[in-house]
């Protein structure tokens, strides 16, 4: 049986508990919503101030001066950054948005032929991954009808049959996400990968809701690229700097999208008219690098290294069991459990209820932040590095509360922007 004595205990055994004092919390709220927002650690805002600082003593010359070079910045993070994507340092750059890099990454890889000229990508993917690739499509003069979706069966989940069953001969390139944004299913990367490669498709993977809560692969599965953001669980801030990762096995590729900072280091300030593209992941970045945006990733890689993300990704699959098990204990029969309820969940709870935007807005007025996902869903991420198990504990006893008493009828049936 779960109880508020469970959940200390389990927090007085917990190896990772210290870490939650590198976090600014806010006092009497429990914060839930990392995986679309992480919290400021205060390695990250040493970072930036560091940042600061080298600016304000070096001005121009920072970029070459001072302990953080600016012009190395995206590719030594890209180094610290490779462990958690399992990659090898020179196929890891920070640079761009998600969808910007998806942009660049289609660019390159998209050579669509007469009878190879789909992309693949699911029906539950997040919706910004759906735009990039029709607009890519059309820069090919294709229409919306070449991006072919793998159906879910049940609404919030796929299976890896039916990803493969969707790779025929004429899909190109394959763009799926490593965890699904709203279920948090972990998606088998290894058996997507080597299906595509068997039917000769590059395979590409979001990483947004999967980097800095699941470990990861790329380079030994033979992933051809990925992409992902660095503010959910890597806590990064808010529209920090993104990441792409690009498998040795491509360098040499001409970028579909060129820019100065693509150069080869050594030759960017030549100035020649023809490009002299880096011989690693670098050739991919497209501007200048968002230096004052990376600034708060480097404090936050810090951390990462520190704990390590084996010892993350346990202490979560702990965290979400525990958060799942008291739910049913204390609310049984009220919500539905949208996830995934063994290992193949990512770092977030689902939980499916047709009052799901009123609920929301319940508990955070109650001092518990969840993220809305319509029509009715909740997400609840408790996040290894900052969340205990009394606060699980807690914010569950919350929820019995709002949903036993009904007190999310109080509140107006209408989603807002940013839930």
């Amino acid at each position: 049986m779960m109880t508020m004595e469970t959940a200390q205990q389990l927090d007085k055994k917990d190896a990772l508990k210290q870490y939650a004092e590198e976090f600014y919390k806010k006092p009497g709220q429990i914060y839930l919503d990392g995986n679309s927002l992480g919290l400021l650690s205060k390695r990250a805002e040493t970072s930036v101030i560091g940042l600061l600082n080298s600016w304000k003593e070096h001005g121009i010359d920072g970029w070459t001066a001072g302990e953080q070079p600016w012009y190395y910045f995206s590719e030594n993070l890209g180094e610290l950054c490779a462990p958690l994507v399992g990659a090898k340092k020179q196929e890891v750059v920070l640079t761009g948005s998600t969808t910007t890099n998806l942009h660049q990454l289609l660019a390159t890889f998209f050579k669509p032929t007469v009878t190879k000229n789909k992309i693949l990508a699911d029906e539950l993917n997040f919706p910004s991954d759906l735009y990039a690739i029709q607009s890519q499509l059309a820069l090919h003069n294709l229409s919306k009808e070449h991006m072919k979706l793998v159906a879910s069966q049940d609404g919030q989940t796929l299976t890896t049959e039916d990803i493969i069953s969707a790779m025929t001969e004429d899909v190109a390139v394959a763009v799926l996400p490593a965890v699904l944004y709203r279920s948090g299913q972990v998606l088998d990367l290894q058996a997507i990968t080597k299906a595509a490669h068997e039917k000769n498709i590059l395979v590409g993977f979001d990483l947004c809701h999967s980097i800095g809560s699941i470990p990861h692969q790329l380079h030994d599965i033979g992933a051809d690229f990925a992409f992902w953001c660095n503010y959910k669980h890597l806590n990064g801030g808010p529209g920090s700097v993104a990441g792409l990762f690009v498998h040795e096995k491509h360098f040499g590729t001409a970028p579909g999208l060129a820019g100065w900072f693509g150069s080869d280091k050594t030759k960017q300030f030549d100035l020649d008219i023809t490009l002299t593209q880096a011989r690693d992941a670098g050739a991919y970045q497209i501007g200048t690098p968002h230096v004052l945006s990376l600034a708060p990733i480097a404090g936050s890689l810090e951390l990462f290294n520190e704990v390590g993300i084996e010892a993350i990704r346990a202490k979560s699959l702990h965290l979400t069991q525990f958060m799942m098990d008291c739910i049913t204990q204390e609310i049984p029969n009220t919500f539905t459990f949208g996830n995934p309820q063994d290992a193949t969940r990512g770092g977030h709870l689902f939980l499916v209820h047709e009052e799901a935007a009123r609920v929301c807005k319940a508990l955070k007025t109650a001092g518990v932040v969840p993220d809305f996902r319509a029509p009715n869903g909740i997400r609840l991420a408790p996040v290894a590095l900052y969340n205990s198990f009394t606060e699980v504990w807690q914010a569950v006893q919350i929820l019995k509360t709002i949903m036993t008493e009904k007190m999310y009828e109080t509140y107006e049936n209408k989603r807002d922007v940013i839930a």
